[in-house]
């Protein structure tokens, strides 16, 4: 089965995603900042799909694309990334770093499971 990290400080957020995720028939691991996020992705690198919010304690969206995209073994891992905050300067910043979309909250559920689909190639 294929495995969603999901990384979003915001526990409605969080469950929201997570739904949409399990409605797809797909398995969510949860992370409420980006330091746990990391330490699941490299304790089980056959994660499929990372969700992420850009504003989280301990280590934000960004710098969590950037170690990611930093190692080898994760240079292909799709990538969505949510935020409600970031301006347009920061938004050309984080698309930089590499992530494969970024979706605007307040989350349009038809949307992500759009990309979840696109970026997993699934029906």
């Amino acid at each position: 089965m294929r495995k969603v990290l999901v990384a979003e400080d915001d526990e409605v957020s969080r469950e929201i995603i997570v739904h949409i995720v399990e409605d797809l028939g797909l398995t969510a691991i949860q992370s409420s900042n980006g330091k746990i996020a990391l330490e699941i992705l490299f304790d089980n690198p056959d994660i499929n799909l990372l969700i992420s919010d850009i504003m989280m304690p301990e280590l934000d969206g960004m710098m969590l694309i950037k170690i990611i995209r930093g190692k080898e073994k994760f240079a292909n891992l799709p990538i969505i990334i949510i935020s409600g905050v970031a301006a347009l300067n920061e938004l050309e910043h984080i698309l930089e770093l590499g992530p494969s979309t970024f979706l605007d909250k307040p989350l349009n559920s038809s949307e992500l499971k759009r990309n979840i689909k696109e970026l997993l190639k699934i029906e």
